[in-house]
C-alpha cells in the first residue's frame, strides 16, 4: 500500500449536502439496511454522511450483543460456540468501517474528516472493551487449552491459535491497570494518526505553482496539456501549474530546465508538514512515537519495532537489519556511480558538476537517452490508461483464465469505473471499481482495499468487491490518460493485491490475514511481467496511430531495465532503515528532534548521498504513522526477495504465461492466512527464496 501504506475537489454521489440530515430519520439507513445491489455492492447511491454514525453506534450494540451471547452461553466453551461465533461477530461493523475508511482516503470532505475524528476512538474503544473482556478471555483459553482433546481439523486449529494470540496482543492477559492504560494509548493513537494523515492531505492540497508560458522550457507537450489542466482546476485557466502531487511534479523534474523551478517544486515535496504552523507533524510524531513505545512496553517489549515484528515472517528487527544492511552498501555504491554519470553530463552543459537534489530527475532521463536512447516522452503514447488496463487483464487471463466485463453498478465517485470478475469456469469471483485519477479530495498514492471481504455465510462463498485508487493524470480534451513506466508498474502492482483478494477462498473470517511482510508478495510479482517484451507486445499500443510498440523500442526498455536503479533502491532502502531506527529506540517524555534523527541515522552513519533524499521523509511518512505500516516498510523489500525469487518459477518453465505454475501461484493467493507464509511460500517453490534474483534485478550483483 499495495497496502501501501504510498501512496489529489470532486465531491461523490454520496456526499451529499449536510441538508440530508432532515430526511435520515425518516427514511430507512442503507447501512443498516438488506443491500438490494447487484452483486452485492454496498449501495453508494443512497448512503449519505448522515447515515455513518447512527450505523456504526447500532453496528456497535449489535456487536455487543453478540459478544454477550457467547458469554452467556451456558455450554461448555467449544469452537463452535465461543470461536467460530467470534469469528462471525462484528461483520456489520466491520463492514460499515471498510466502506467508510475507503472513502475517506479517496473521497474525502471537511465534514467527513471530523466524523474521523469524533468516531476513530470510539470504536477504537469499542473494540478494545471486547479484547479485554475476562468472561470472553476465558471462554477462548478454555477452548485454546483443550484444543489438542477436541476434534478439530487443521484449519480449526489454527483459528484457535491465531484467535488466541489476538487476544493475547490486544492486551486481555494484561492487569486491569494496564488495560485501561492500553484503552487510553489507543484513543489516542486513533486521533493522532488520523490528524497526521489530515494535514498531509491539507498540505499536498496547499501547494501549487503557476507558471506562465515562459516557464515551461524542456517540458514536452503531454506535460503542457496536464499542467494546463491543474491549473484550470485552480482557477487560473490562463496558465500552467505544477503541484506536489506525483503525476505533476516527477514529470516536471524530469523535463524542465528551469533547476529555480525544480527547487522549489521538489524542496516543497520534501518539507510537507515541516513548517513549523498548524500543518507540521513533527510534534504529533513525538505523541504517536511515545504511545507506541510505551505500548510496547506494556507488553514487555523494549520497543515498538521488537513489538511490532513478534508476529511477521521477519519476527526481529535484527533479522530486518540483515537484510537492509546487506543491501544498502552495494546500491550505495550503484547509485553513487549513476552520480558520476550524471555530473559529466552537467559539466558538459553548464561548466559546472555541482548536483543537487532536484537535479536527478532531470540530468537521469539526459543519462536514459545518452546511454539508451531511450525517450520516456517518446514512451508515453503508447502507455495509455486504457491499453495499460486492458494489457492487466489480458494478464490475468493468460495466467489464470479469469475475464472481464463492465459493471453497472452503484459507484461512490462518478469517474470509478466498475467491473465483473469471471473465473475461467464463468462463476463470478468478485467486482473490482477502479479510481484512477489524482483529485484534491484523495490522498496521495495508490492502494487497494476491499469494500466487501471475501466470507462464507450459509455454506455460500460472498464475493469480494476490490478497490483499486491510483493518481494518474487527468485524459485531457485531446489525450487520453498517458502512464509512465513508473505509473505502468504501478497499476500492476496493485491489481496484484486485488487478484489475492479476488481469489481468496478462506473458510473463516479470521484466517484471511496475512503476515504484514508478506501482504507484497502477490502485489510485487505482478511487476516482474509489465515490462517483458511479450506482454508489451499485447498492450503498448500507440493511442493516436494504433501502432503495437516496435522491436527497437522495446529493446531499448529492456537494456534500460537497470537504469537508476542505484537511486530508486537507496531512496527505498533508506525510508525502511529510517522506519525501523525511529522504531527501534525509546521515545518517551523527551521529544526527539525528528529532522535530526533522520540526518544522523542516514547521512552521518550509514553514508547517504546529499543528493539522495529517503524516499518519505518523517513529517510526511504516511505509511508508518496513518497507513498501518509501523516499524513494517521494510515488507516491501523482504517480499521482494520472495517476489523475484517466485517469478523464476516462471521463468525456468520457458514460458512466462505457464498455467501450471501460475496454478500453483494462485494456490498461495487463495489461501489468506491459512498457514504461515513461509509454508504458503514453500508449498509453491519447493524452498526458501534467495536473496540472488533480487540483486540481480536491481543490478547489485552481476
Amino acid at each position: 500500500m499495495n497496502k501501501l501504506k504510498i501512496f489529489s475537489l470532486i465531491i461523490p454521489i454520496m456526499m451529499m449536502s449536510v441538508a440530508c440530515n432532515q430526511t435520515t430519520e425518516s427514511r430507512e439507513n442503507p447501512l443498516l439496511s438488506e443491500w438490494n445491489t447487484q452483486y452485492g455492492v454496498p449501495p453508494f447511491d443512497k448512503i449519505t454522511l448522515p447515515d455513518y454514525k447512527p450505523a456504526m453506534e447500532q453496528a456497535m450494540v449489535m456487536h455487543n450483543e453478540e459478544i454477550d451471547a457467547i458469554i452467556n452461553n451456558a455450554d461448555a466453551p467449544s469452537f463452535e460456540n465461543t470461536i467460530l461465533a467470534f469469528d462471525n461477530s462484528g461483520e456489520l461493523l466491520a463492514q460499515i468501517e471498510r466502506i467508510f475508511s475507503l472513502i475517506s482516503s479517496a473521497d474525502t470532505t471537511p465534514e467527513m474528516q471530523a466524523l474521523e475524528q469524533e468516531m476513530s476512538p470510539v470504536i477504537s474503544t469499542h473494540y478494545d472493551k471486547i479484547m479485554f473482556n475476562e468472561a470472553l478471555f476465558e471462554k477462548i483459553k478454555q477452548v485454546y487449552n483443550n484444543r489438542h482433546e477436541m476434534s478439530l481439523d487443521s484449519l480449526q486449529q489454527r483459528l484457535v491459535e491465531k484467535t488466541y494470540k489476538a487476544f493475547e496482543r490486544s492486551g486481555a492477559a494484561l492487569t486491569s491497570e494496564q488495560k485501561d492504560e492500553l484503552m487510553q494509548i489507543n484513543q489516542k493513537l486513533a486521533v493522532a494518526e488520523l490528524k497526521f494523515g489530515e494535514n498531509l492531505l491539507a498540505e499536498n492540497a496547499k501547494f501549487v505553482v503557476f507558471l506562465e508560458e515562459g516557464d515551461l522550457e524542456g517540458l514536452p507537450e503531454a506535460v503542457k496539456q496536464y499542467a494546463k489542466e491543474v491549473a484550470t482546476q485552480k482557477g487560473q485557466s490562463d496558465k500552467w501549474a505544477v503541484t506536489i502531487s506525483k503525476p505533476s511534479m516527477i514529470p516536471f523534474l524530469t523535463y524542465s530546465s528551469r533547476r529555480d523551478l525544480r527547487e522549489q517544486v521538489y524542496m516543497a515535496y520534501l518539507e510537507k508538514c515541516n513548517h513549523n504552523d498548524e500543518l507540521d507533524n513533527k510534534t504529533l510524531i513525538n505523541e504517536i512515537l511515545a504511545l507506541r513505545t510505551r505500548k510496547a512496553e506494556i507488553f514487555g517489549f523494549d520497543t515498538y519495532a521488537e513489538y511490532g515484528l513478534d508476529d511477521t515472517m521477519a519476527k526481529t528487527p535484527e533479522n530486518v537489519y540483515n537484510l537492509l544492511e546487506s543491501l544498502w552498501t552495494p546500491a550505495l555504491a550503484r547509485a553513487k556511480a549513476e552520480l558520476e554519470e550524471m555530473k559529466k553530463i552537467k559539466m558538459a552543459e553548464t561548466g559546472s558538476d555541482d548536483f543537487e537534489l532536484w537535479d536527478w530527475w532531470y540530468y537521469a532521463e539526459k543519462l536514459r537517452k545518452e546511454k539508451y536512447d531511450l525517450d520516456q516522452d517518446a514512451l508515453l503514447p503508447y502507455f495509455s490508461l486504457d491499453n495499460v488496463k486492458q494489457g492487466i487483464f489480458n494478464l490475468s487471463n493468460r495466467l489464470y483464465g479469469i475475464t472481464f466485463s463492465p459493471a453497472n453498478v452503484p459507484v461512490y465517485n462518478k469517474e470509478c469505473m466498475a467491473y465483473n470478475v469471471f473465473d475461467k469456469d464463468g462463476t463470478q469471483l468478485g467486482v473490482v471499481i477502479f479510481d484512477f485519477y489524482t483529485r484534491d479530495s484523495k490522498g496521495s498514492g495508490a492502494w487497494c482495499g476491499e469494500f466487501v471481504t471475501q466470507s462464507y455465510e450459509d455454506g455460500k462463498r460472498v464475493m469480494p468487491i476490490v478497490n483499486i485508487v491510483c493518481n494518474f493524470s487527468r485524459p485531457s480534451e485531446t489525450t487520453p490518460s498517458l502512464l509512465t513506466i513508473d505509473d505502468t508498474e504501478t497499476l500492476f502492482h496493485e491489481f496484484g493485491h486485488g487478484l489475492h483478494q479476488l481469489f481468496a477462498d478462506v473458510p473463516y473470517k479470521g484466517l484471511r490475514e496475512v503476515e504484514m511482510d508478506f501482504v507484497e508478495l502477490p502485489s510485487q510479482i505482478l511487476e516482474n511481467w509489465a515490462m517483458s517484451p511479450e506482454m508489451l507486445r499485447s498492450y503498448a499500443i500507440h493511442y493516436r496511430k494504433g501502432e503495437v510498440i516496435t522491436d527497437e523500442l522495446i529493446e531499448k526498455i529492456q537494456n534500460s531495465a537497470l537504469f537508476n536503479q542505484g537511486f530508486d533502491y537507496t531512496e527505498l532502502l533508506a525510508a525502511s532503515l529510517s522506519d525501523m531506527d525511529i522504531h527501534n529506540v525509546k521515545v518517551g517524555n523527551e521529544p526527539l528532534d525528528i529532522n535530526a534523527f533522520e540526518n544522523q541515522a542516514l547521512y552521518t552513519k550509514r553514508g547517504l548521498i546529499e543528493q539522495i533524499a529517503p524516499r518519505y521523509h518523517y513529517t510526511y511518512f504516511s505509511h508508518i504513522f496513518d497507513g498501518g505500516y509501523m516499524a513494517g516498510y521494510y515488507s516491501y523489500i523482504w517480499a521482494e526477495v520472495l517476489d523475484k525469487d517466485a517469478f523464476q518459477a516462471f521463468v525456468e518453465t520457458g514460458n512466462l504465461f505457464d498455467k501450471k505454475t501460475a496454478e500453483k501461484f494462485r494456490t498461495l493467493l487463495s489461501s489468506g492466512g491459512m498457514a504461515d507464509g513461509m509454508d504458503l511460500y514453500k508449498a509453491f517453490r519447493g524452498s526458501e527464496p534467495g536473496r540472488e534474483p533480487l540483486m540481480k534485478a536491481h543490478g547489485l550483483i552481476e
